[in-house]
């Protein structure tokens, strides 16, 4: 007994001490980050500057991607792997209605311009959100009282039957369009113009999160949302329409991913079938970084994801280089799963208890 009382202190120090060994960890790493940027900053400061902008623009164009997983998993907690083609398809139909319907290729006048880019961002909303929404209702519905594991299956399935199906309509190679969005620089920082298209790609995003954080908060289809997220049982007792809420779910963030597409081909001005894997997975990163389930916190990860991304590719000191992405964006996640699970902004599990 007295062993035991001897002991039970010692093990009580574990856990604080574990927390503290985290926290130097982090700090240090965090540091030697700093230290990173500050000399780049210091040897390069125009590149660090335009790199920065350059990630800023990126950032935004994940947001819209992220927001979309965030959301879904919100609601029902499922990981849609699938997202990332949907977003993916929302860039093919940029080009199909834009180019091959609307006939925008960059010859157009500014007014012109503007008005066929909204009516073909319109268009690729409301197709990517009838493809959400189809998925989910072909795919997911008939599996939310299944073990978890079946439905992360059959997302990761219909992640490759969009990939297949994009490279059996469009083909294997890159599609590419002209630079529609104009080119014309804004201001230059040491020789290396910041150009218009970069602004317009964040200008059209903020007011879509705003109107998708106003809808979410302010809205009576916002709160049927939040309740169907709370408790789900509770909610159809309520009177909510568990089912048509969750179908404007999917169509919510079908219609994120497919503004994404959008701002995506027109910024990049290529595409082919299988980008959307690896940017839903960067965008998913995001999502966990922020926190998932948190709109804001999904905003900042792709901020935060894109910038990391854009510092590795663009600065001439001590960056890794391309090659290197993948694997520190994924050390990221892993990291944050195994020390902070809830993400920045997010709650802990017991928080929302």
């Amino acid at each position: 007994m007295s062993a035991q009382t001897t002991r039970s202190p010692r093990l009580a120090l574990l856990p604080t001490i574990s927390r503290q060994a985290r926290r130097v960890s982090v700090t240090i790493l965090l540091g030697l980050v700093a230290v990173w940027l500050g000399y780049n900053l210091v040897q390069s400061p125009a590149q660090f500057a335009t790199v920065t902008l350059t990630g800023i623009t990126v950032g935004a164009i994940y947001a819209l991607v992220a927001l979309g997983y965030t959301l879904v998993y919100g609601i029902i907690e499922l990981i849609n792997f699938a997202h990332g083609d949907v977003f993916m398809w929302g860039a093919m139909m940029a080009i199909s209605i834009g180019v091959g319907v609307f006939g925008l290729d960059g010859t157009q006048t500014g007014i012109v311009t503007f008005a066929l880019v909204i009516a073909t961002l319109l268009g690729c909303m409301a197709f990517c959100a009838t493809l959400n929404v189809s998925i989910e209702r072909l795919a997911y519905r008939r599996l939310r009282n299944a073990p978890r594991l079946a439905p992360l299956i059959t997302a990761i399935g219909m992640s490759f039957i969009l990939q297949n199906l994009a490279a059996a309509i469009f083909g294997f190679n890159y599609r590419s369009v002209e630079n529609i969005l104009p080119t014309t620089a804004i201001f230059e920082l040491g020789g290396v113009p910041y150009r218009w298209k970069s602004l317009i790609v964040v200008l059209l995003t903020i007011p879509v999160l705003l109107a998708l954080v106003y809808l979410v908060q302010r809205t009576r289809q916002g709160k049927a949302m939040r309740a169907t997220a709370q408790d789900t049982e509770a909610a159809r007792m309520l009177g909510i329409d568990v089912d048509r809420t969750i179908s404007f779910t999917f169509a919510l963030a079908g219609a994120l991913a497919g503004a994404g597409g959008l701002l995506y081909i027109y910024y990049f001005t290529q595409v082919r079938y299988d980008v959307g894997f690896q940017l839903g997975l960067f965008a998913f990163t995001a999502a966990v970084l922020g926190g998932i389930g948190n709109l804001t916190g999904a905003a900042l990860g792709s901020l935060l994801i894109a910038l990391v991304q854009n510092y590795n590719e663009g600065l001439s000191y001590g960056a890794p280089g391309s090659d290197w992405t993948q694997s520190i964006v994924f050390t990221i996640l892993i990291l944050v799963l195994v020390f902070r699970p809830e993400g920045l902004l997010g709650e802990k599990a017991s928080d929302r208890a």
